[in-house]
């Protein structure tokens, strides 16, 4: 069993007139779009021409492709892959868009693969190491699109509109839910002429949001694929048809598309979600939609305000500086008043408690003793939430 990396190398030789482009070829161009193309790829409006590998390649801030260090040498090995390979080597890019926006909890990147004079592919990044990123995630548990959605709209209705073909589009994390989102709410003429929509692992939306934006226009041309144990990927997702995906991994660290075990030409897949994971997602997403949208507001701000007070701006210093941040964070506690002190512990008891009750319906007499972890969980949030 092999990963992305395995996949460009062994099957790198086949063109896509040759070998149609799958969701394994999907999933190779939403890690590739986590590179820092910056100053390097044209912008979106711009009448600039689209740039090749080589010319990446012999760039002077080339090595700032690899800014995000935990990926530099995965990364820098699938870039090489890709450049040498018959099926990426000759592609170009274009539309390249990177906004940060704390001021608006806004974090959003797109770019436009041409992968031949007629495919073209339109990528959403997903979350990076920024919490700004973090919390736009959290963000789209609302009912109202938050500003990623909306940009990613306004994106597609601009990149698509440059070429008459055909296209794919898709993203990982949370940019699957952009692509989605954007397929939904982007210009008839463009949304006709969408072959696939490609979600990797990337949540879903709420029932009101999925209603009012004809999701089930483009239902049947979303290709989702979620790992074994997934979280991010089933958040305000219950229905609907996903592949599961084998990971090296357990748990969180599932989410990682280096992790995903390809098989051949396909990924490695398996009949279902890991049990224990399933009635984490039910009672997580009962949570979720059980909540206000003031409810959920409060939440994500204070969690927001929570993590900020570490003095670090994105996840990867958050957690190197692990004592700094927690220090940081016990004293944001501290900074919280009354009213949303208890609204948070009201939250999060009645995720408690919906976690237990699914642990008692569906693990039965193993869940007993998870179910007692999560009771004495409660009454230690209830000691907290008291000083």
């Amino acid at each position: 069993m092999g990963t992305i990396i395995n996949y460009v190398k062994e099957y790198g030789d086949y063109t896509f007139s040759e070998k149609p482009l799958s969701e394994v070829d999907s999933l190779v161009l939403c890690q590739f779009a986590y590179l820092k193309f910056d100053g390097m790829v044209p912008d979106i409006g711009k009448n600039t021409e689209a740039v090749d590998l080589q010319y990446l390649l012999q760039h002077e801030d080339y090595d700032k492709l690899y800014a995000f260090k935990p990926y530099r040498e995965k990364n820098t090995k699938l870039f090489t892959a890709i450049a040498q390979s018959k099926r990426f080597g000759n592609m170009k890019l274009k539309n390249y868009v990177n906004q940060i926006e704390p001021e608006k909890e806004t974090q959003f990147s797109a770019i436009t693969f041409q992968l031949s004079d007629d495919i073209f592919y339109v990528a959403y990044r997903g979350t990076d190491e920024n919490i700004v990123g973090w919390k736009e995630d959290l963000n789209l548990a609302f009912s109202e699109p938050a500003p990623g959605q909306v940009m990613s709209v306004e994106y597609l209705n601009r990149a698509a509109g440059e070429f008459p073909e055909n296209f794919y589009i898709g993203g990982h994390s949370k940019g699957g839910n952009l692509a989605v989102y954007a397929s939904m709410n982007c210009k008839k003429d463009i949304q006709d002429r969408i072959t696939t929509i490609f979600c990797h692992d990337g949540p879903g939306f709420r029932p009101e949001v999925k209603e009012k934006c004809g999701y089930a226009d483009i239902e049947s041309r979303i290709m989702r694929t979620i790992p074994h144990s997934s979280l991010v990927g089933m958040i305000l997702y219950s229905e609907g048809s996903y592949r599961v995906v084998e990971s090296k991994y357990m748990g969180l660290m599932q989410h990682d598309p280096y992790s995903w075990l390809i098989d051949g030409d396909d990924f490695q897949v398996v009949k279902r979600v890991h049990s224990s994971a399933m009635f984490r997602d039910k009672a997580l997403n009962e949570w979720i939609l059980s909540l206000s949208q003031e409810q959920m507001h409060i939440f994500i701000d204070t969690l927001y305000d929570v993590a900020m007070a570490s003095e670090s701006d994105n996840l990867v210093d958050f957690t190197v500086n692990w004592k700094r941040s927690i220090h940081g964070i016990m004293e944001a506690v501290k900074s919280v008043d009354a009213e949303t002190k208890q609204i948070m512990g009201d939250m999060i008891k009645a995720l408690f408690e919906m976690l237990s009750q699914h642990v008692k319906e569906e693990l039965q007499i193993k869940g007993q003793m998870q179910k007692n972890k999560l009771d004495e969980g409660i009454n230690y949030l209830e000691h907290i939430l008291k000083k």
